[in-house]
Order: C-alpha cells, then sequence, then structure tokens
C-alpha cells in the first residue's frame, strides 16, 4: 500500500501544485489508517471501538481522490494529452485534404476495422466537406466524446459489435442525448418510440429512457446485434439502422442481388444514401484528428468522475441542488433522461441519480435531511406532482367546447401530427363529443389560473418580514425557523426557483400565514 502511495505521489507532477497537496494530505491521512489497523487486535476490534477504526467523511473523499488520480495516471486514458498541452486551447488551422494522402489513411483503417472502408469518391467529398465546413464543432464534440465513449464501448464489446460504431452516436444525435428529431427519434441513437418499446425502454411522465445514455446504448447494441444477424455485414447494419431493414431488403433486391453497400446505395433512401459515408468521415476525423490539426476541448467530467445512487423516494434536482450543493445544470447534464427535472421512485424501476463522483458522500451523509426536505415540500405544494404515467398506456379523450388540436396537444404533451396519425384525421376539423385517442406524454393537473392565483394569495397576510440569508443557510434550515412557512412558500414568495439563486445576504420577504 505504502509502495502504491508514493507511486502516486510521483506521478502526480503531471498536474497541478493542487492537486498535489490533495494527494500529500491523503497519503498521509491513509497511511495513519494504516499504522492505526496493524496495532489493532481482535478482542480490542471485538470489544472497543478504537479511533482510526472505520473510514471517515475525509477519508472517503481522499479514496476518491486516489481512485481518479490512478485512472488520469492508466495508460488507458490516451485522450489525456489533449488536456494536458497547450495546443488544447489554440485555434485550429484547415487543411486540404489530397486523394493520395486519403487513399493511404483509409487504407490504414480499413485494414484494422471490419467495414468497407476503400476510398470512394463519394466518401472523399464528404470528408473534404467537413474538414472544411464543420471543423470548429468538433474540438466540443470530441469533449463529450470522452465521457460517452467509455460507456459505449464497455456495451459494444459485451456485444461483440465493432468499438468504431461508437461514432455511430455523432451521426445521430451529435452525442446530444435530448435531441429529438422531427419524426420524434430521440436520445443519443435516436430511437423512435415503437423500437425503442421493442428493446424495453420505458417512456413515462417523469422519464425517457431513449435519452439514458447506458439504457439507450444497450438497446441500441442489441438493435445492432440483431441487423447484423439478419445482413451479416456491418455496413448494411448501419444503413439499415437508418432507414429500416425492409429498406435494405428492397435496395439489395432492385440492385440485382448485391450485398457491398457501395453497390445498393443508388437504390436508398436519400437520407441513407448519405448516412454511411457520414459515419465512415466521422470515423476518419476522429482517427486523424491530430493530423488535421483538431484537438479537443476539455470535458466537464471524464465517466470515472461520476457514480450512481439510486433514490429510496421521488426527489427533485433542486432539493438535491440544495442540501449537498451541486448545480443543477449538472444534474441535468449527468442525469438526460429526467424530463421533469425530478427522480420518481417506482417500484421495479430502480431509478437513481448520478452525481459527480466528489458529491456521493455528501449525498449519503445528507440523505435524510434530502427526503425530510421533499416531505416538507410535498405537504406544502399547492397542487400535487404529475403521476407516474407510461406513455404505451392509451386514453380516449373527448372533445369540448372550445377544443381545438393544438390545445388538445399541449393538454397532453403531444404533437397535433400526432394526434392527427394516431386517430387517421384529415384535417384539423373537431365536433364536440368526439372521441380522440391520445397517447399522452403528461397529464394536465394544473388549476386554473384565478383559482391558482387565490390560493397564492391567502397564504400572505400583511406586511412581509424581511430575513437576510446568512452563509451555510438553505431554504429549509430557514423555513424550519418560522412557524408554518414551508420552502414552497418562500419560493413563490420571493420568485425563487432554483437553490443557487440564495446567496449570503439575499433579502426574503417572508409573510404570516
Amino acid at each position: 500500500m505504502k509502495k502504491l502511495i508514493i507511486f502516486l505521489l510521483l506521478t502526480s507532477s503531471l498536474f497541478s501544485q493542487e492537486k498535489k497537496d490533495t494527494l500529500f494530505v491523503a497519503t498521509d491521512s491513509l497511511m495513519k489508517s494504516v499504522e492505526l489497523d496493524v496495532s489493532l487486535t481482535a478482542k480490542d476490534s471485538v470489544i472497543n471501538e478504537i479511533a482510526g477504526s472505520f473510514f471517515s467523511d475525509k477519508d472517503l473523499r481522499i479514496i476518491d481522490s486516489l481512485l481518479v488520480q490512478e485512472k488520469f495516471n492508466s495508460a488507458l486514458i490516451d485522450t489525456l494529452v489533449y488536456i494536458i498541452n497547450d495546443k488544447d486551447i489554440t485555434g485550429n488551422t484547415n487543411l486540404v485534404l489530397t486523394k493520395d494522402l486519403l487513399k493511404v489513411r483509409l487504407s490504414k483503417l480499413n485494414a484494422k476495422t471490419p467495414f468497407n472502408l476503400a476510398y470512394n469518391i463519394s466518401l472523399e467529398k464528404v470528408i473534404n466537406s467537413y474538414l472544411l465546413n464543420r471543423k470548429k464543432y468538433y474540438p466540443a464534440l470530441m469533449a463529450k466524446a470522452q465521457y460517452y465513449f467509455p460507456i459505449f464501448e464497455q456495451y459494444l464489446d459485451q456485444y461483440d459489435i465493432p468499438l468504431e460504431m461508437k461514432y455511430l452516436a455523432i451521426v445521430e444525435s451529435a452525442l446530444r442525448p435530448k435531441i429529438k428529431s422531427s419524426v420524434g427519434a430521440t436520445g443519443l441513437w435516436q430511437f423512435m418510440y415503437g423500437t425503442g418499446k421493442e428493446f424495453d425502454l420505458k417512456v413515462s411522465s417523469y422519464v425517457d429512457e431513449r435519452q439514458d445514455p447506458v439504457k439507450a446504448t444497450i438497446a441500441a447494441c442489441k438493435y445492432l446485434s440483431q441487423l447484423f444477424t439478419i445482413f451479416g455485414d456491418w455496413d448494411l447494419a448501419l444503413a439499415a439502422y437508418n432507414s429500416g431493414p425492409g429498406n435494405v431488403r428492397k435496395a439489395i433486391k432492385r440492385s440485382g442481388g448485391y450485398k457491398n453497400y457501395w453497390n445498393i446505395r443508388p437504390y436508398l433512401p436519400r437520407e441513407t444514401a448519405g448516412y454511411v459515408p457520414a459515419f465512415y468521415a466521422t470515423m476518419y476525423i476522429f482517427e486523424f484528428a491530430e493530423e488535421h490539426k483538431i484537438y479537443s476541448e476539455i470535458p466537464m467530467f471524464f465517466n470515472f468522475q461520476t457514480d450512481t445512487i439510486q433514490i429510496k423516494r421521488t426527489i427533485s434536482f433542486d432539493q438535491i441542488s440544495e442540501i449537498i450543493d451541486v448545480d443543477e445544470e449538472v444534474l441535468t447534464t449527468l442525469n438526460p433522461s429526467y424530463k421533469l427535472a425530478i427522480i420518481p421512485f417506482i417500484k421495479d424501476r430502480n431509478y437513481a441519480v448520478r452525481l459527480p463522483s466528489n458529491k456521493i458522500v455528501d449525498f449519503l451523509d445528507k440523505e435524510k435531511e434530502i427526503y425530510a426536505l421533499a416531505d416538507a415540500d410535498d405537504a406544502q405544494r399547492e397542487k400535487p406532482l404529475p403521476k407516474y404515467f407510461e406513455m404505451d398506456k392509451r386514453i380516449r379523450y373527448k372533445v369540448r367546447s372550445g377544443d381545438f388540436l393544438g390545445k388538445i396537444a399541449n393538454k397532453f404533451g403531444v404533437r397535433v401530427s400526432d394526434l392527427k396519425r394516431w386517430n387517421s384525421l384529415k384535417s384539423s376539423r373537431l365536433k364536440i363529443g368526439q372521441r380522440l385517442f391520445v397517447y399522452p406524454k403528461k397529464l394536465n393537473f394544473s388549476p386554473k389560473n384565478s383559482s391558482k392565483d387565490k390560493e397564492t394569495q391567502s397564504t400572505i397576510k400583511g406586511s412581509p418580514k424581511v430575513y437576510v440569508v446568512k452563509k451555510g443557510e438553505s431554504l429549509w434550515s430557514i423555513s424550519q425557523k418560522f412557524k408554518n412557512v414551508s420552502v414552497d412558500k418562500i419560493k413563490k414568495w420571493n420568485n425563487i426557483w432554483s437553490a443557487k439563486d440564495l446567496k449570503p445576504g439575499t433579502k426574503l420577504n417572508l409573510f404570516k400565514s
């Protein structure tokens, strides 16, 4: 153990002085802990609790720091050069890619991948176009890739799929987990609702698992494996992922039976005809990024700097943020599948929150406080949270006076085009009493505005008491100092909707209720 810690001290010279100080403290603390453990006897450990026989919160944070440090020092982190090199923050220079050079590089790629990366004039045009017109976008994209690619590679390897398939997610979504196409395909791997359901991706009023990086990646691996089993070729599996296996099968037939992608390409839908070359071009640019002077920005997180905790009751991002002081933007970035910034507690679903690893101890230490805040918010809430509602549950809606398709669509969180498709409507005309089939994405629980205003006003009596926020205080701790004052009321009285808006010196209006 001592040798390992000494090794960490030596290797830490790659990082900042602050990191060195952290490691020095960590080493000292852990070595003392080890010495104490060695000195314990069996009877002492049973009869008496001796100082040093348990890990403190400080020790756990030190362990996390060492684990992350080990990851950074690992030879597997080959992208670390982008972080510690000055060229990370310099501009990129456009280079012209010649045909002969492209042929040589594609030949190198082709030799180590099952994809057909032989030179093709169409591919050359796409690669040159990307390098000339989209080059400035790649540094940010590569930063996202440093977070997502380890997730993708883990499951691609598990399902025996070429690791290069990770570039497919860039073509599909540009690594934006919440992106939705005009036809409803959603998430990193762009699953339509029906296809996602086929591969066990749940969509509810709270959660869209198509936006969950891990669950969606597993579903994509299952689908790609299925397509490869059908066609026996990864290029055709790619084309089928985009256009559907039926279109690829028809293209093969129309081409006279060819199985090579480039031979059936003229018979594929227009979008798919450009899909596979875009995948090849993306693979080329990522594999030869340094040769084109394209360098990654520094990512917000590496995946190994995060961890998950399964929740024991429904909680919201702002409640977590308030108690353990983690930015709601960070929670949104790390937990893209929660549509309402609320993590529901549902039996047999095992929903979890992903946090920066240095906040895991804080969450566990203050878990009861977070749940207590959630209980208090629920008790004072003027309207209930939306019920958990699966999206595959169809309801029938009766058209009322004043209804129109846009109003109904907004009520249930769907599109007008969806309502027309579900009900085979050729126009937007509706009749009172007409019944429509709806697959809702939300349920409307909002009371009428006038009622809501009255309820809000009823909680306000007399002139407000001005309270100045002190350092270390939260909405929860302030609410406990006053009778019949809840966190929810403080938020409404002062138009505060995020815990990060609360700072020392902030003046709050508090009313008698």
